[in-house]
């Protein structure tokens, strides 16, 4: 399975927060762009563990568009 993980970065905090939209509520973050995407690795990974424990759905990635703000 393939989601799309957005970063951000917040120059008050200067880290890095993550988010997964296909998964609602699915959000991590780190102190650098590898830690925040390692993290929301290991987020998916357990959303989609929760999932199948509850016996819901996996939501499935719908294509997107990708925008990049400077």
């Amino acid at each position: 399975m393939k989601f799309t993980v957005v970063l951000s970065y917040d120059t008050e905090s200067r880290t890095y927060s993550a988010s997964v939209p296909a998964l609602p509520g699915c959000h991590t973050w780190g102190r650098t762009k590898t830690q925040a995407y390692r993290n929301a690795l290991d987020a998916i990974d357990t959303y989609l563990e929760a999932m199948g424990k509850l016996g819901e759905p996996v939501p499935r990635e719908v294509s997107s568009k990708v925008a990049v703000s400077r």
